[in-house]
């Protein structure tokens, strides 16, 4: 990647007027995005840009600027403006630091088969084309039929003082849609999301066409054949697009350190969670929850994170006990602890902050997603979701099936509609008394921070069983 040596130099200048720490991230990024609106093309766009961010620390206050003018002279006055600025501004902030890490060098690119920047847009406009004539196939009513597919590599090269020098080349797939089904009165919505870090080879497995198809006629069936679902307490089993929502939401979220440190409450809220919580049983003993930016192909994949942090498997909670929270180098100095790698940035205009990125439930000692079915004489089989919704500290869940079955004596029987599952936190995560082993991951585009960071992240798990939840009002 062109500029390298600019990054570079930006640090050195940096240090040469006064800040005791320095960092550069520069990114280039070239995308396109595809937009289909009841078969109507509605946006298409080809992206190619480049642009550097730069951090320090100057009379003990956090200080950024950025820039996609990637000139020296102009990199060379910026840096000393934001940091004239910085520094008098330190009279009225706190002070900061930033965890104590090894220096890294490292370089690494995730390979594709297919780039997706050699593949046409006649063959991925040709692709959401496949997708409307497969639906259209169905004769079933869809007024609401929106598409959206986007491809990209992502370039980086990152730099700081320390010694750190990291580079990686990094392409993503991401497909999104929304279905809008109609039968006489009656409606159901859909929206799922797509996402790899991989080459368009990924469309050989996704099979988006026949995927969508089948998913437009089980929702058509139960909207045509589907019974009230019922109410009351009763066990639950849900599918791994449920459990990873769940684990995104009300396990990845709060348990981000700088929303448990009060930092996110005016943007994105704050947590249930307490550092005083941690080494405490949180959930059943059957419950692993992870996030791994190390999973290859995931959405959230990640080798390095944004401060030159080394990543790793994070175990928030480990057979029942709350372990460890997602932090980056400042919140790790607040709590005394290490970084773990979980600050990301969604631009190179963008602060790097605490970020989930693949969080999901481990599997368990049930083979299969029937093992559980069969251990329920009554209640509802949740296959995925329609809507989701929780509060601002995480603590109060609510979410609605879209195909989902009454299970009677261990066996699926009939459709039922919008089962609603609400319920706390710790009651969600005491009422799972049993894991499967068919885990899936899942993607998803995270919102967070001020100005909004929308990142991509994985979330998944294995179905689970629950026991004595109440469904509906």
């Amino acid at each position: 990647m062109a500029n390298e040596d600019l990054a570079e130099f930006a640090v050195q200048h940096a240090k040469a007027h006064g800040a005791t720490y320095a960092e550069a991230r520069l990114e280039q990024v070239d995308a396109d995005a595809f937009v289909t609106k009841n078969g109507v093309l509605e946006v298409s766009g080809f992206d190619s840009s480049q642009g550097l961010g730069v951090r320090f620390i100057i009379n003990n206050t956090l200080g950024f600027v950025s820039t996609n003018l990637i000139e020296k002279e102009k990199i060379k006055r910026l840096v000393e403006k934001a940091l004239n600025l910085t520094s008098r501004g330190s009279k009225i902030t706190e002070g900061v630091a930033l965890s104590e890490e090894p220096a890294e060098k490292a370089k690494y690119e995730v390979k594709q088969k297919k780039n997706v920047l050699d593949v046409g847009p006649e063959e991925k406009i040709g692709l959401l084309k496949d997708i409307e004539s497969n639906l259209a196939e169905t004769k079933i009513k869809l007024p609401g039929r929106y598409l959206s597919l986007h491809t990209g590599v992502t370039k980086k090269f990152y730099v700081n003082s320390e010694g750190s020098v990291i580079q990686s080349e990094i392409p993503r797939v991401n497909f999104y849609y929304m279905l809008t089904i109609l039968r006489g009165k009656k409606t159901a919505q859909r929206m799922w999301q797509y996402g790899s870090t991989t080459g368009w080879e990924i469309m050989d497995t996704w099979k988006l066409p026949h995927l969508l198809k089948t998913e437009a006629i089980a929702l058509e069936k139960n909207l045509r054949e589907g019974k009230k679902a019922p109410k009351g307490i009763m066990d639950l089993v849900i599918g791994p697009e449920i459990s990873g929502i769940i684990a995104h939401e009300s396990c990845g979220h709060p348990f981000e350190a700088d929303r448990i440190l009060g930092r996110e409450s005016a943007q994105a809220g704050e947590s249930y969670m307490t550092v005083n919580m941690l080494g405490k049983p949180f959930a059943n003993p059957c419950v692993t929850l992870v996030d791994d930016p190390t999973v290859h192909d995931a959405f959230g994949f990640y080798l390095y994170d944004d401060e030159g942090v080394k990543a790793r498997r994070k175990y928030l909670i480990k057979e029942g006990i709350a372990t460890e929270l997602l932090q980056n180098r400042e919140t790790a100095t607040a709590l005394k602890v290490r970084s773990n790698g979980a600050a990301r940035a969604s631009e190179f205009d963008k602060e790097a902050i605490v970020r989930m990125s693949n969080t999901f439930f481990l599997p368990g000692t049930y083979k299969t997603e029937q093992e559980l079915i069969e251990g329920v004489k009554l209640g509802v089989y949740l296959k995925n979701f329609m809507e989701w919704n929780i509060d601002d500290k995480r603590y109060n869940n609510r979410y609605v099936g879209a195909e989902a079955y009454l299970i009677e004596n261990g066996k699926i029987t009939v459709p039922v509609r919008n089962p609603a599952i609400e319920v706390t936190t710790p009651a969600l995560y005491a009422a799972i008394d049993a894991c499967a082993q068919n885990l899936e991951l899942h993607s998803a585009s995270c919102g967070k921070g001020e100005p909004m960071q929308g990142i991509p992240v994985g979330h998944g798990g294995p179905s689970l069983r629950l026991r004595g939840l109440r469904l509906g009002r």
